[in-house]
């Protein structure tokens, strides 16, 4: 008997990745698809300016708003929002393609966005990247020298707010300096365990109901 016919291989997972700016949350996401080349990361569509070293199309998609508005009234997005006044959205074309492909779609949004995906995605899995603490978000966010001291500001604030939802999602990930390779793997993991819950029961195999409660129960509260 071949391993499909013995072990299906498990339904397509997405990945929703939300945190405070400044938490690394693109250095743990690079990090993690190194250690597992089957995760597929889509880029959001941005309105802000490029960042010194991002590209068009791998880091963010780029667009104007007039641009961005034509994507919205398509019904483009799977969700969009407006952060630290830009537009941000999820390309809906993008995710399907992956997910067609039976790749692990990692999404990267805030917690807003995170709330929405996991109303119109199935069962997807919502991990919340932080810092150790505010003072750290503040000087990564001073590091990388692309915002002025009141953007940087707004962002601590933001950072605060987004913190105290931490809980409501399925994991937390405190991604720490110098430490980004244990992070990438705490998220690996996740995937892991998130994928083999998924796997369907062997062909022929009958799947249990009732016991000891769902599995959707044992993750924790989740973002709503």
């Amino acid at each position: 008997m071949s391993r499909s016919e013995s072990q299906p291989e498990p339904p397509p997972l997405v990945v929703v990745i939300s945190g405070p700016s400044g938490a690394g949350k693109d250095t743990v996401i690079n990090e993690a698809m190194a250690l597992d080349d089957s995760l597929a990361k889509v880029a959001t569509a941005k309105t802000r300016a490029p960042r010194p070293g991002e590209v068009d199309g791998v880091h963010h998609v780029f667009l104007t708003d007039e641009e961005f508005e034509r994507w919205v009234a398509a019904d483009a997005f799977l969700e969009h929002v407006m952060s630290y006044g830009h537009r941000s959205g999820v390309p809906r074309a993008a995710v399907n393609e992956l997910l067609a492909q039976g790749r692990t779609v990692i999404l990267r949004t805030d917690v807003e966005g995170a709330r929405t995906l996991r109303t119109n995605l199935d069962d997807p899995l919502l991990v919340f990247i932080t810092a150790p603490d505010i003072e750290s978000l503040e000087r990564r966010m001073r590091s990388r020298d692309a915002e002025t001291d009141t953007e940087i500001a707004a962002r601590l604030a933001e950072a605060e707010a987004e913190m105290a939802e931490a809980d409501r999602f399925d994991l937390v990930i405190v991604n720490e300096d110098a430490a980004h390779h244990n992070a990438a793997q705490e998220l690996v993991n996740a995937i892991s365990a998130r994928r083999a819950r998924r796997r369907p029961p062997p062909l022929g195999e009958v799947p249990r109901r009732g016991g000891g409660g769902s599995a959707r129960a044992a993750d924790g509260d989740a973002v709503r």
